[in-house]
């Protein structure tokens, strides 16, 4: 079996929880998250800046945690769509013209996540941003798979 052919086989799960990756990997979107959030226009931007601030005030590594926790459910919600973007052979640009979809997947286990948080800051930071969570999200589909594609290239 050559290299290539190893990785068509290997699952997301495979390749973002393991232990050489995950730190790594949940860097990397934390970094992402950010730059997203610093990039945010207008009202909106200001409003999403705040509850990003709030939710940051929690613990410095909040985000970290967070997306670290919920690298299970990413993984398994997204291994479908990216099996077909590696079988469809650039998955980057794949995932890219699928950002809809992509970002359903994502903000359905955000939502999930949100649904049953005990910190009150958390849910009413989570309830304003919602409405329009799905623009943000989207936006950053693209880097997200830059950044599952240089892991997937590396193992």
């Amino acid at each position: 079996m050559t290299i290539k052919s190893r990785k068509a086989k290997m699952g997301l799960s495979d390749i973002l929880l393991n232990e050489n990756n995950r730190e790594s990997f949940v860097d990397d979107c934390v970094k992402l998250i950010d730059k997203q959030v610093a990039a945010a226009p207008g009202l909106g931007g200001l409003a999403l800046k705040a509850a990003y601030s709030t939710v940051k005030g929690i613990r410095a590594d909040y985000c970290a945690q967070v997306v670290d926790q919920l690298l299970p459910e990413i993984s398994s919600a997204l291994d479908p769509i990216w099996t077909e973007a590696v079988n469809h052979g650039n998955p980057v640009e794949y995932l890219a013209q699928r950002k809809p979809i992509v970002a359903d997947e994502l903000l359905q286990i955000s939502d999930k996540k949100a649904e049953k948080s005990t910190r009150a800051v958390v849910k009413g930071a989570y309830a304003k941003l919602r409405p329009s969570a799905k623009t943000y999200v989207e936006k950053g589909v693209p880097d997200l798979a830059e950044i599952i594609n240089k892991y997937n290239n590396a193992g």
